[in-house]
């Protein structure tokens, strides 16, 4: 696949307390790594595999809004990247509501990738999360 057209995304979930108060962080990024969009949430309370899935599903969500065709998700998250892979089963129930609702939206791209990277690779992510963590209201 060529990277000219592609988007790179790269999501993080934090939970503080697991569960406890939680946020998320995705970056939309072109092939030269210049970020055009980005996420900043709070998500309420949540476990830290939650907010990691709801990571991912609200950057599908916003790829789709923006039409984005070619995308590669970069993640920091062993589980939700081998779960969403179907390399690892999804046993517990709130996980598995958002694995199913992100294999349906995978259908509204023309390429879908999903590969985990060290954390440190995924630092303006996870620079967002705490951003919503840390904001007030």
């Amino acid at each position: 696949m060529s990277t000219k057209d592609t988007t790179f995304i790269y999501c993080d979930g934090s939970s503080r307390g697991n569960p406890g108060p939680a946020a998320i962080g995705v970056s939309f990024q072109n092939n030269d790594g210049i970020e055009f969009f980005f996420l900043s949430e709070k998500i309420g309370n949540a476990t830290n595999n939650v907010a990691e899935w709801q990571a991912l599903y609200r950057g599908m969500e916003e790829a789709i809004k923006q039409n984005l065709q070619k995308i590669r998700f970069r993640l920091d998250s062993e589980l939700v990247v081998k779960q969403m892979k179907g390399e690892y089963k999804v046993k517990n129930k709130d996980l598995l509501v958002f694995k199913n609702k992100c294999e349906s939206l995978k259908t509204s791209f023309q390429n879908f990738e999903i590969q985990y990277i060290p954390r440190e690779q995924n630092s303006r992510a996870d620079q967002l999360a705490n951003l919503a963590q840390d904001a007030k209201g």
